[in-house]
């Protein structure tokens, strides 16, 4: 039994447990350590699959998580029969207003409503990282015409438009002149854009579990071959790759990310670019990575991830031993186009280094591919030829 911090059961809530799928191991590795996990969904109970149906000790299922009064109902009743709830979470970005909002209601540790927007709204962020001394892409939001106007001249071209509140590169524009600049700020918006300069460099991360002192205790890294806003607007082919060692003006401006945003027990997710400059934060993520960069982690280091941010989170483990043996690879392809290999002949000429093949989930096509093929290897060669093998045409 996982004692909790008053020497009882510890009680878990977790929303979304069916959703995404790799996640559902998040629900096994709570399991695993003794947590009883409460789970919070909109699919039937009998469609779970009987895993996670096993690792569940109780489920509520409501019409729709969207619907905080029935979310709110749920909760209500699994204090009444279990007692006090510990922890709540859903490691995903689109509950995380739900998961703060329950924690302010019954008082439980962890974000808060008040906090939500200090890293939900990328204006905010921005404020945040100038005052932890972490340098940042300028940029302006689309509301107040004349910074946005003045950033254009200062920054230059092209300026990237996007949702100051929004999940991946969804709705993302690149303005390359004045006149589709000022064209952008007359249309009629739905919701708050923020401009920011168009940074020339690579897209990398910083990526981990922190302790309750905000400071990490497991750190991985990946690095991109091609920017989220390319893939989603150009359908890119998408590639990006785990780092065997993390460069040090990495570690250091993350930590201080990490300590800026007060980040405890918790996943992080944290988004660089580097250019001829040196680094520049793009976005402070505080959940787990998407796409399988979860399961990358545990490839990367025969690891596994999900048990261990259990442990950290239920504090169970204060270390985490670790190496990086491998380099891991991720593929995205897209289903109508005519690549001269297919999942047979990947798997047949690179059987060392195959992984896993999956066909992503509808939501997530858009940003990461229809189909995603994992590899690893110590070096990078291999997944650099597996790369040029794994994107060619016929």
């Amino acid at each position: 039994m996982a004692c909790g911090w008053n020497g009882s059961q510890v009680n878990f809530v977790y929303l979304s447990p069916h959703f995404p799928p790799n996640y559902h191991d998040f629900i096994r590795g709570l399991h695993e350590i003794g947590v009883r996990v409460l789970g919070i969904g909109e699919t039937p109970y009998a469609e779970l699959g009987s895993p996670l149906q096993g690792w569940l000790h109780e489920y509520y299922r409501v019409d729709s998580l969207q619907d905080y009064d029935q979310v709110y109902r749920a909760f209500g009743h699994f204090i009444s029969k279990h007692g006090r709830i510990d922890r709540v979470d859903s490691n995903s970005e689109f509950w995380m207003g739900a998961d703060a909002r329950l924690r302010t209601d019954f008082n439980i540790a962890g974000y808060h409503t008040g906090d939500i927007e200090r890293f939900t709204r990328k204006s905010v962020m921005k404020q945040i990282y100038q005052e932890a001394g972490v340098p940042v892409a300028r940029g302006a939001l689309a509301s107040d015409r004349k910074a946005a106007l003045a950033l254009g001249k200062k920054a230059g071209y092209p300026l990237v438009a996007k949702p100051d509140h929004g999940v991946g590169a969804a709705a993302t524009y690149r303005l390359e002149n004045e006149e589709q600049l000022k064209q952008f700020l007359d249309r009629p918006l739905e919701v708050e854009y923020f401009l920011e300069e168009y940074l020339s460099g690579q897209l990398v991360t910083y990526d981990g579990l922190a302790n309750q002192e905000a400071e990490p205790v497991f750190v991985a890294s990946h690095l991109f071959n091609t920017g989220i806003m390319e893939v989603v607007n150009e359908r890119a082919d998408l590639f990006y790759w785990s780092a065997r060692e993390i460069p040090a003006d990495l570690d250091e401006l993350g930590r201080k990310v990490l300590k800026a945003f007060n980040v405890r027990k918790r996943f992080f997710h944290l988004e660089f670019f580097r250019t001829s400059q040196g680094l520049r934060a793009l976005e402070a993520n505080l959940r787990a990575p998407g796409a399988l960069t979860t399961n990358m982690m545990c490839y990367a280091n025969d690891l596994d991830i999900f048990r261990t941010w259990a442990e950290v989170v239920c504090d169970q483990r204060t270390v985490v031993d670790y190496s990086r043996p491998y380099h891991v690879g991720y593929y995205g392809r897209w289903d109508d186009r005519d690549y001269a290999l297919d999942l047979e002949e990947i798997k047949r000429r690179f059987a060392p280094e195959f992984v896993l093949h999956r066909v992503n989930e509808e939501i997530f096509r858009k940003a990461t591919g229809d189909q995603v093929y994992v590899l690893r290897s110590p070096g990078m060669e291999r997944l650099e030829e597996a790369r040029q093998a794994i994107f060619s045409l016929k």
